[in-house]
């Protein structure tokens, strides 16, 4: 039986190596001799080190990430491969990315390449810790599915790195953990708060409902209002210097803890209760992946910009089996001279309430990779599925994923086309209602991730005209479709193929053929935007696919740098290679 350090190992090569191919090189498929037979292999050349390194291959997917069991690797004046521990393996990688650029600036790379060697250590230590303390849980509530991701985003070279987050905060705020904690509030000054509610409620009046349960009215004054905040963000305003001032000239009051104990979702920084009608997004202190977390004031404005769009159109009485979780509202402290004060809140709609979220998964958790020895939610429910309808596990793989290009992927292109309206769908923002097996309604959350296109500019401006004051909401559409793309396809749909393919249930090319004929379907019946998105995807050669471990060798924080590295990148479209939609994979010949 393997250790948490074991499996922690294993995950953070294959997610780095995936990366790796994608973005550096894509390495050689090659048979390799062992004493108990040759096995698949990805070889790689490291000409920089006089090295070859070779993974074997033990599942791979024609759309998503392969599966590395052992590694070997061989100098190149040797004649013996000898085997490699997986993490000597990935530091190997890692060098020679930075090797292959030369630039003249060898300190500042040596810089970036040190930093990207510790999240890449961070993201193991925390995965070996939430695989050592993971409970087997029911597949059957929203909570339960969120803050089940051991392993983290399959593409990306560190998933579990957290930044500013220490170890022993970690079992109040990590949901992997399960931890519970109440937020903290404080007191401001009216005048002083900004807020905005596309609802009748105004934000105000939503959090004060916050603490109905708590028996306490906190000592708010009549020209004050109160602010929610998560504890991390509220220990790190406190030592602000201009918070501190404001605190002392009585603008602004530190109350405490109150209410009700919240728990987090999968994106760590939004708060779920399953007695509340809200749940709260945060600004962190914490580089998550990518980036510091932090609500900017046009994202708030975009969500209630958002929401009024959607209720405008009569989305909801349009799609019956695709729904948009609102951000109608938001609250927030004004500091003059700066853009935003870390107190913004955005107030989400939370649908999922005590019976209400059970049989919701967010598509991560339904595809996630299991621990050894366990089969994948995706998996059991096929499965259970195919024994009680009696029906064949491929046929019924088939048929649930025609259900969910249903529900989770036509009404999103017709979005587009109706109203140039792209989401950010991947798999983290998409949730599906399974409760009776197939997928019948799927969900799209997250207020960063609209995308408007400028073709659709004064249709969108005629529902809501503040939609043109908001900055970064309108994109020319040859950006729309390299973001929607990957978002909605590379990230989301090809994770549903790729698992089944892992997990034995049917063959990737009959998926990637239902999903071709799908993307016809909406290219034959739309007359928009979605249709030529839906074109696109069919009939270019390469898909665009986010760049994450680029983003990580240069050390860029993606939502706040200028000067980021191109985001997303070409690569090979498994909707258009002929050879792997119709005949299996071909054996090849043995390297020597």
């Amino acid at each position: 039986m393997q250790s948490s350090r074991q499996i922690a190992e294993a995950a953070t090569f294959q997610s780095f190596a995936n990366c790796y191919m994608r973005e550096v090189n894509g390495g050689t498929l090659v048979l390799h001799r062992t004493p108990s037979g040759p096995v698949d292999c990805m070889e790689w050349s490291l000409p920089r080190q006089q090295t070859v390194l070779r993974a074997e291959v033990t599942s791979p997917s024609l759309c998503g990430p392969h599966h590395f069991g052992r590694v070997w690797c061989r100098g190149a004046s040797d004649a013996i491969w000898r085997p490699l521990e997986l993490m000597s393996a990935l530091h190997s990688l890692v060098h020679e990315s930075y090797r292959q650029v030369e630039d003249g600036h060898t300190d500042a790379l040596r810089g970036f390449e040190l930093e990207l060697l510790m999240r890449v250590l961070e993201s193991y230590q925390q995965t070996a810790l939430f695989i050592e303390k993971a409970q087997p849980a029911p597949d059957d509530h929203f909570i339960e599915a969120e803050q089940s991701l051991v392993f983290g985003h399959w593409l990306h070279p560190t998933p579990k790195s957290r930044q500013g987050m220490a170890f022993w905060q970690q079992e109040s705020y990590a949901p992997e953990l399960r931890g519970e904690f109440k937020l903290h509030y404080f007191a401001a000054k009216a005048d002083r708060v900004r807020h905005a509610s596309s609802r009748m409620t105004s934000a105000p009046d939503i959090v004060r409902s916050l603490i109905k349960h708590s028996g306490k009215t906190l000592g708010v004054k009549q020209d004050e209002y109160l602010l929610p905040m998560h504890p991390l963000q509220a220990e790190a305003l406190l030592l602000d210097p201009e918070i501190r001032e404001m605190q002392r000239k009585g603008i602004l009051r530190h109350l405490g803890p109150a209410g009700q104990p919240f728990t987090a979702t999968s994106s760590v920084r939004t708060v779920f209760h399953p007695q509340e009608d809200w749940m709260l997004k945060f600004s962190l202190p914490v580089r998550i992946t990518n980036s510091v977390r932090l609500n900017r004031r046009q994202e708030l404005e975009a969500g209630v910009a958002m929401a009024k769009l959607i209720d405008r159109i009569g989305f909801a009485a349009r799609s019956e089996n695709f729904r948009i979780i609102q951000d109608p509202a938001y609250i927030t402290l004004d500091i003059p001279g700066r853009s935003e004060s870390g107190f913004e809140v955005i107030l989400r709609d939370n649908p999922f309430t005590v019976d209400k979220g059970k049989g919701i998964l967010t598509v991560a958790a339904l595809t996630a990779d299991p621990v050894p020895g366990e089969r994948s939610r995706l998996e059991r429910l096929i499965r259970n599925l195919s024994a009680r309808d009696g029906e064949a596990v491929s046929d019924t793989a088939l048929v649930w994923f025609q259900h969910y290009l249903t529900c989770a992927v036509e009404p999103l292109v017709r979005l587009y086309d109706d109203y140039g309206v792209a989401l950010e769908a991947h798999q983290q923002n998409s949730l599906l209602d399974i409760g009776s097996g197939y997928a019948t309604v799927s969900y799209y959350r997250d207020n960063q991730g609209f995308y408007l296109s400028e073709r659709y500019r004064g249709l969108l401006r005629g529902y809501v005209p503040e939609t043109e004051t908001i900055a970064s909401l309108y994109f020319p559409e040859t950006e729309i479709r390299d973001r929607f793309a990957y978002y909605l396809i590379v990230n989301q749909v090809f994770s549903i193929i790729s698992r089944m393919g892992h997990d034995g249930l049917c063959d990737e090319g009959q998926l990637l053929r239902m999903m071709r004929t799908h993307l016809e379907e909406c290219a034959q019946t739309m007359t928009g935007a979605g249709r030529d998105f839906a074109r696109h995807i069919l009939d270019q050669p390469t898909i665009a696919s986010k760049a994450n471990l680029t983003t990580r060798l240069f050390d860029v924080d993606e939502l706040q740098s200028d000067h980021a590295p191109t985001l997303y990148r070409p690569v090979p479209n498994p909707l258009r290679i002929p050879a792997v939609l119709t005949v299996p994979r071909t054996s090849h010949a043995i390297a020597s």
